[in-house]
């Protein structure tokens, strides 16, 4: 499980596809300890409180829009859809989430008329989820989502995104 979580955790940059839709870009992935049953979990708390990295030049998080908040509700709701309880006083599992923004990351793109490589700018960005089984301290499960960054978004667009992002990860927790 640690290679696992180590390589899932360390493809945060690679991100591929040319987005056609709101969506099309975000791919998804997760890594999972075999030996776990997920449904016997009923409740969870949130360790401390994960944040994105700053934007004070507010180019992929819209003015007044708190990509945080929206992430946890996200989760929230998705642990809530498999019958778990935020619960202080006995999680049975500890989540944890981050998000990174990469605004100078570099892809090699092909110019369709010369054929000649160039390297284009395409902000990319990744949001990793960890549960952890409170009684053992070891993570069970990571989740992770990425995609290209578009700067300037519309709020909506933000939403649909993240909530895309999160519902395709957690389609990938093991009942």
């Amino acid at each position: 499980m640690k290679k696992h979580l180590i390589a899932l955790l360390t493809s945060l940059l690679l991100v591929t596809g040319c987005a056609t839709s709101v969506t099309s870009d975000i791919m998804v992935d997760s890594e999972a300890d075999a030996t776990i049953k997920f449904s016997g979990y009923k409740t969870y708390t949130w360790l401390g409180s994960a944040s994105i990295l700053y934007d004070p030049a507010g180019k992929w998080e819209p003015p007044g829009f708190d990509a945080d908040a929206e992430i946890k509700f996200l989760i929230d709701r998705e642990l809530r859809a498999r019958g778990m309880s935020e619960d202080l006083a006995n999680p049975g599992l500890i989540v944890v989430f981050a998000a990174g923004i990469d605004m100078a990351a570099m892809r090699e793109e092909i110019d369709p008329e010369s054929h000649i490589a160039a390297l284009q700018n395409v902000p990319e960005g990744a949001i990793t989820v960890v549960l952890i089984d409170a009684a053992t301290g070891f993570a069970v499960w990571a989740g992770l989502a990425t995609g290209e960054i578009q700067e300037n978004p519309e709020a909506d667009v933000v939403k649909q995104r993240l909530d895309y992002a999160v519902s395709e990860m957690f389609k990938l927790l093991p009942e």
